[in-house]
């Protein structure tokens, strides 16, 4: 008997060392520790398993389901499952995780996502952007084919999903502004300010 700080003995066990692993039905001190919601269902899915595998008949997965929900300890957990090949739960903290030799080698990746194609480019959103460019420095008629492509490229950017609403908003504005410049041209030729 060893003496607490405060003069009064009490019982020293000596140290258990456990072998197996938590989910075995040894009786270790991890086979005492109380579980938790999330160990149940760990258990759960362990049973489920099973079942689909055809390793439990309806009888005993309903049996041991009922059970599972009200265990206490990783013990009686551990005893759901010994039997069946893989355990209700991780390792408890402190117990001893198994290391997998290393012929099981790295992990395997799951599938890759599969690559999104890019969306093409609509081809009146380019055609507006060209007369745009093209009707500015001579303030040519390209600018009211520039405003019509760039609203039939809008229209279907939008219904179709292509790239090219900034190419079309550019032509659009280009070809208003010669557009504009003509207008200002016609109001100035009008009241002879030209003459």
């Amino acid at each position: 008997m060893a003496e607490q700080p405060w003069g009064q003995p009490y019982p020293v066990r000596p140290q258990q060392q456990s072998y197996g692993q938590p989910w075995q039905p040894a009786h270790t001190p991890q086979s005492a520790m109380r579980a938790s919601h999330t160990d149940r269902d760990r258990t759960v899915d362990v049973l489920k398993a099973a079942y689909a595998e055809g390793r439990l008949s309806r009888e005993e997965y309903g049996q041991r389901f009922d059970v599972a929900y009200k265990a206490q300890t990783y013990g009686q957990l551990a005893q759901l499952v010994a039997d069946l090949p893989a355990g209700p739960m991780v390792a408890p903290f402190g117990a001893a995780v198994p290391v997998l030799p290393p012929a099981y080698g790295p992990p395997v990746p799951g599938p890759l996502p599969m690559p999104v194609p890019p969306r093409p480019v609509n081809g009146m959103a380019i055609t507006s952007l060209a007369l745009g460019v093209l009707s500015l420095p001579t303030l040519g008629a390209a600018g009211l084919g520039a405003v019509i492509t760039g609203h039939i490229a809008k229209a279907q950017i939008r219904a179709r999903g292509d790239e090219g609403a900034g190419p079309a908003t550019i032509g659009l504005v280009l070809g208003w502004l010669s557009l504009g410049g003509w207008v200002l041209l016609f109001l100035l030729a009008g009241f002879g300010v030209l003459d």
